[in-house]
């Protein structure tokens, strides 16, 4: 795998505070020496069951991070979501290996962390407005308490233009701020989305919502850096490619394949409006698949060392179509 330049990674990193210690002398002295004396008096006394209670604390910690958690869409036969589906009618496998599913929630109400992606290069130009209008009743409609949303613009580079946050109206008035540029830094863009998203908090939702015409000219990240990112981010990416030609020879076919492919291995999906009007059409078909997704969750058996790539595959019981990510890597975004 290649890695984008260290320049890259810093510029996109917030730096961590330092710590510093305090020093502790005159008047504070003895009475740091008699608390030193208390510990280590405490620490000769038996404390069989203090070791016990720590044990189970580390014994606890142990069992929660090794929890994996899946989402999984599931349509039916007319590419509507499927709802009220039962546990029993779901199976999933780790290495082709069948798992025991502990956790159930259909129609989970967990809270999205999403990032909304923007093309804004010279070739989106004149679908920019009609993008932003779309994207704005997107965000009305998505965002719910206790959700949050980022919003990035790309062109030659990648830029953000809101932190997350659950305010509606910072996100539309930050919409009206996207400035056209040069150049189409699509793989930075999925990268950058999905490291962002890797930093926010666990137990919530990670959701990518990408708007295109999948050019690709100006990234540093390539194809399989940014497919990973996401799956170590365990983040769904929905794709939504504006194509301004229809016929092939004037296509970003390579981009569209590479898009449906990391879409795919993130459980995620990749749609094309036949015409620029269908955009918001297409944002209405993310946000009703979001609201009705089921999550999985279960212990792998074997229990894999960290940071291995694992495959996962989800079926379901009923003439229906399932998505789910393809794989994860272990000790990484667990629940």
């Amino acid at each position: 795998m290649s890695s984008p330049p260290a320049d890259f990674q810093r510029e996109f990193h917030s730096s961590r505070p330092k710590r510093h210690l305090a020093f502790f002398r005159g008047a504070l002295l003895p009475s740091f020496a008699a608390a030193l004396l208390t510990c280590a008096s405490l620490a000769l006394r038996p404390a069989a069951a203090g070791q016990r209670d720590d044990a189970d604390q580390r014994g606890r910690i142990r069992t929660e991070v090794s929890l994996v958690s899946v989402l999984a869409s599931v349509l039916d036969k007319d590419g509507r979501p499927a709802t009220g589906l039962t546990a029993d009618q779901f199976d999933v496998f780790e290495e082709g290996k069948k798992q025991k599913i502990e956790i159930f929630e259909p129609e989970t109400q967990q809270p999205l962390d999403l990032t909304l992606m923007i093309d804004s290069s010279l070739s989106e130009v004149k679908e920019l407005e009609f993008e932003e209008d779309a994207a704005s009743r997107f965000v009305q409609k998505l965002v719910r308490p206790g959700d949050r949303l980022a919003l990035f613009e790309f062109s030659d580079t990648v830029t953000q233009l809101v932190t997350f946050t659950s305010s509606v109206p910072t996100l539309q008035a930050a919409l009206k701020r996207i400035v056209p540029g040069d150049g189409t830094a699509l793989y930075d863009a999925v990268y950058l989305g999905a490291e962002t998203l890797g930093r926010a908090p666990a137990g919530r939702r990670r959701v990518i919502v990408l708007v295109t015409d999948a050019g690709e000219t100006t990234s540093r990240a390539d194809f399989e850096t940014a497919r990973r990112a996401a799956l170590r981010a365990d983040a769904l990416l929905y794709t939504i490619v504006v194509r301004a030609v229809k016929n092939e020879s004037g296509r970003n076919t390579a981009g569209e394949h590479a898009l449906e492919t990391i879409a795919d291995s993130t459980g995620g999906a990749t749609y094309f409006p036949n015409d620029i009007s269908e955009l918001g059409a297409m944002f209405d078909r993310i946000d009703r698949e979001l609201r009705t997704q089921y999550r999985l969750a279960y212990y792998p058996d074997p229990h894999p060392p960290a940071g291995e790539y694992r495959t996962l595959e989800v079926r379901v019981k009923c003439d229906c179509k399932v998505r789910s990510r393809k794989a994860y890597y272990s000790g990484g975004h667990l629940e």
